[in-house]
């Protein structure tokens, strides 16, 4: 199967769909593979690196003519352009938050399958994991940052000094993301606080962490006490597929402390604040209600190197599978891979997004 890579164009994006061992991994299985000429450089891959690899490399119309195109990113309206019938296209979609795209996608007649709904035997989401890893621990970085004096913050140490209380972190949800958020920022030695719905989670979080981090039932007064006091809100709420849900509305906001801020991890599925909105590298914070929110809808692309190869830690097997089977008898041996199938032909497949955007929802009907 002729695979292709193409060159992320999302503002700052640095990340690349196919590391060259990945594409080593693939041309040693009689795969061909065409790589856009500086796809790799963002995350230090030269043309060179992927030519030993065994990859050609191409333009941008050659590595969006391949059979199945791997990307990072959802692609821009520019790059749906590109796509078209009996194509795969294989990368994170997000559509739930996403009607232009979503229209573009199923204009095309492209088979677009979306990373972060592929399931597991085990329940999880095996290729959104990395990413929320990154974006968790990112998330108490970039949060720092933020309440910096000069960044408009309220000028709040998190870890704090002996003799002066240590920063006040309140984390919404307490899956991948949150308890990677809660990692760093115990680090830190931060106030941390986990708020999460599931009993069970809560209890994994309290023994985890043993009493380093606080845990709490995330009722709407919890909720609501917990961010009115903090001086640094995450956002790590997420529902396969779907739109996030809008826990902390504006009111909210409005009781916390001006300088506070806010990290929304889940604004690529629309965000989990009332005040969020999308953000990019180039200008990632705003200040609304006098609290500084970061709302960057790529967060792990700063850190394209690291992402980059964990991304391609979980990835590769599937697009092998892809290659070697097709789609469709892939998904007849993995219902779980199967869950994956956002687009096709024109239709929508994924129940979640088929709500959220009021669209017809067509039945799945290669899934083991």
């Amino acid at each position: 199967m002729r695979i292709g890579v193409p060159k992320e164009i999302k503002v700052h994006e640095y990340r690349v769909g196919l590391t060259p061992a990945s594409v080593a991994a693939l041309t040693a299985a009689n795969h061909e593979v065409v790589v856009e000429s500086a796809a790799g450089l963002g995350s230090g891959f030269a043309d060179a690196d992927y030519v030993r690899a065994g990859a050609r490399i191409g333009t941008v119309a050659e590595a969006f003519a391949a059979e199945l195109v791997v990307k990072v990113k959802e692609p821009q309206l520019e790059e749906c352009a590109r796509l078209r019938a009996g194509q795969v296209l294989f990368t994170y979609l997000h559509l739930a938050a996403d009607l232009p795209q979503t229209q573009a996608l199923m204009a095309s007649g492209v088979t677009a399958i979306a990373y972060e709904t592929v399931g597991s035997a085990a329940g999880g989401l095996p290729l959104l994991t990395p990413m929320s890893e990154v974006a968790g621990r990112m998330s108490i970085q970039v949060g720092a940052y933020a309440l910096q004096k000069a960044s408009g913050g309220r000028g709040t140490l998190l870890g704090g000094v002996p003799g002066v209380a240590p920063g006040k972190v309140v984390i919404l949800g307490g899956g991948i993301a949150g308890a990677n958020a809660a990692m760093m920022a115990v680090g830190l030695q931060a106030d941390v606080t986990v708020l999460d719905k599931s009993v069970a989670r809560l209890g994994w979080l309290s023994e985890y962490f043993a009493g380093r981090a606080k845990v709490l039932m995330a009722n709407s007064q919890n909720v609501a006490e917990q961010v009115a006091a903090a001086d640094l809100v995450v956002g790590a709420v997420l529902i396969p597929g779907a739109a996030a849900p809008r826990l902390v509305t504006r009111e909210m906001v409005r009781e916390m402390a001006n300088g506070a801020a806010m990290v929304d991890i889940s604004i690529d599925q629309g965000g989990c604040f009332e005040t969020s909105r999308p953000t990019t590298h180039d200008d990632p914070t705003y200040i609304e209600e006098g609290v500084v929110h970061y709302c960057v809808t790529n967060m792990p692309g700063a850190v394209a190197r690291t992402s980059t190869f964990a991304l391609n830690n979980v990835t590769l097997p599937y697009v092998v599978t892809l290659a070697d089977h097709g789609w469709q008898d892939a998904f007849k041996h993995d219902a779980h891979f199967a869950q994956g199938l956002n687009v096709h032909q024109g239709q929508i497949f994924h129940p979640q997004v088929a709500q959220a955007l009021d669209l017809a929802l067509a039945p799945l009907r290669w899934a083991a």
